[in-house]
């Protein structure tokens, strides 16, 4: 039996934190609600403590210090730095797995040669670490391929190239420049797949994975799908593209098959289960492939999961951490979400920082709409200022995609911040399927 009046920290300070803080101050068994760093939207919800996100023994002491019940621990940083091993060690429950488990997505490398152990359907690839193969390598395949860094590289990792010259740039960017430091000591070489994305989540407490909703996302920059990539641009749920009969695909496919595999490794896997998924086919029979693996809830995607989940969010991540989720169930909102995310002018690149973002109450206010902060800080007299690349997440819930996004533009609209800038056209595969 899960107990009353808990004391909850959250780690991290994106709009993915936001919005767990958010849903976890609305239950009615956490009493208090910390979280380290947080941010200026957060101070809303919940008291932000001034602890980085990967400084895993100030975490800890502070954890004890205020004698915390549960951590819910954000960003993938902390879980590969071994966080949630720190606080098992001193008696403290986590969501989120090991540092072993959290390998999923801290070594690229590691996911793949899982996959190809345990039958799991994934992309073919080779692994290398020097630059004169690598490059052979790709000479002999050819183009498009995929060349990414095995380490985690702040969603920066990964060149979709469309060239052979492509391929080889971004071999030497990662082997020979050393861009990414250690992260890029070793990269993976993959064939690319053709298809639809979509994002696909299951909790996990090390045996039994619990299906949540999918999402999809908007990972480049601009409008029709155009520029660099990014941490994403917005997102959406439901995704129409992964039916009933894909959702269930999936999970014998993909998730149980990697749960099963991480035990008989030693490396048994609790928290989330966030599949990148490829999706080729027609309906009828279609079929879903394993891009990559992260062992955390996606940003902007939290932000709609959490706007639809009905189901109180505590219980269930507590039972993660236990080895409890047996016989439990999720329950989901009929409407949609839509998150439009509003990054600073520059980014991807070097974001604009500092603008003062005006019209925030007016856009909260609108129907259905909450704004999470993903990058803001307090200013003088009140003033929220951008404090980073992805700095808002306008979230619209709605009867459907469209109704939802006309409620995410609806809020943008309200705001006054001339330093920020949004794509315009966020749900578009999905409303051309409600049409």
């Amino acid at each position: 039996m899960i107990r009353q009046n808990m004391k909850v920290l959250v780690v991290g300070s994106g709009g993915r934190e936001h919005a767990l803080c958010w849903k976890l101050a609305a239950s009615p068994l956490c009493e208090k609600l910390y979280c380290a760093p947080g941010n200026a939207g957060i101070d809303g919800v919940a008291e932000c403590v001034a602890i980085k996100a990967d400084d895993v023994e100030g975490m800890v002491r502070f954890a004890q210090e205020v004698h915390i019940d549960f951590v819910v621990v954000g960003p993938e940083g902390p879980l590969v730095g071994g966080l949630v091993d720190r606080l098992g060690e001193v008696g403290i429950k986590a969501f989120g797995p090991s540092a072993a488990a959290a390998a999923l997505e801290g070594s690229k490398g590691f996911m793949k040669d899982l996959c190809a152990r345990h039958n799991i359907p994934t992309a073919g690839y080779r692994r290398f670490s020097d630059a004169g193969a690598a490059s052979a390598y790709v000479a002999l395949k050819g183009a498009p391929i995929v060349v990414k860094a095995d380490g985690l590289a702040a969603g920066k990792g990964v060149t979709v190239a469309r060239t052979v010259e492509e391929a080889l740039a971004a071999i030497d960017e990662i082997l020979v420049a050393g861009r990414f430091g250690g992260a890029g000591a070793e990269l993976v070489i993959e064939e690319f797949m053709e298809g639809e994305e979509a994002s696909f989540f299951a909790l996990v407490d090390g045996e039994t994975a619990l299906p949540l909703v999918a999402a999809q996302d908007h990972k480049a920059v601009y409008d029709g799908d155009k520029g660099p990539n990014t941490g994403g641009m917005g997102a959406y749920s439901p995704a129409p593209v992964v039916t009933p009969e894909l959702t269930a695909q999936v999970m014998e496919r993909i998730i149980r098959p990697t749960v099963r595999a991480m035990v008989a490794e030693g490396r048994p896997f609790k928290g989330v289960l966030f599949a990148g998924l490829m999706i080729s086919g027609t309906e009828g029979g279609r079929e879903a492939r394993l891009l990559e693996y992260n062992t955390r809830f996606g940003d902007p995607e939290c932000q709609v999961l959490m706007k639809r989940l009905a189901s109180d969010l505590l219980p269930l991540l507590v039972a993660s951490a236990e080895g409890k989720l047996a016989g439990m169930t999720v329950q989901w909102r009929d409407d949609a979400a839509l998150c439009v995310v509003m990054a600073a002018k520059g980014y991807p690149g070097e974001a604009k920082q500092g603008g003062a973002i005006g019209g925030l109450a007016e856009a909260g206010a609108v129907e259905g709409v909450t704004v999470f902060h993903a990058a803001t800080k307090g200013g003088a007299g009140g003033t929220m200022l951008a404090n980073g690349g992805r700095v808002l997440g306008v979230t619209a819930q709605g009867a459907s995609v469209q109704d939802a996004r006309d409620r995410a533009y609806q809020a943008v609209d309200r705001l006054a911040w001339d330093d920020g800038f949004c794509r315009r056209d966020i749900g578009w595969r999905a409303i051309a399927r409600e049409v």
